[in-house]
């Protein structure tokens, strides 16, 4: 879980945009968009042989 230490006198925008960099480099925002819906095993070997090309 991601966590970001808010300093004093820091503002909440800048927080927020150093947590979203933080997930956006760990990769939980697009992990959780990919599981939004269930996809089959065969719809995911597809979708990567298809990308590999």
């Amino acid at each position: 879980m991601s966590e970001v230490r808010v300093k004093k006198g820091e503002p909440i925008d800048k927080a927020l945009r150093r947590l979203k960099k933080k997930m956006d480099k760990e990769g939980t925002i697009k992990d959780i968009r990919n599981r939004r819906y269930y996809e089959k095993p065969s719809e995911i070997k597809r979708r990567l042989a298809k990308r590999r090309r």
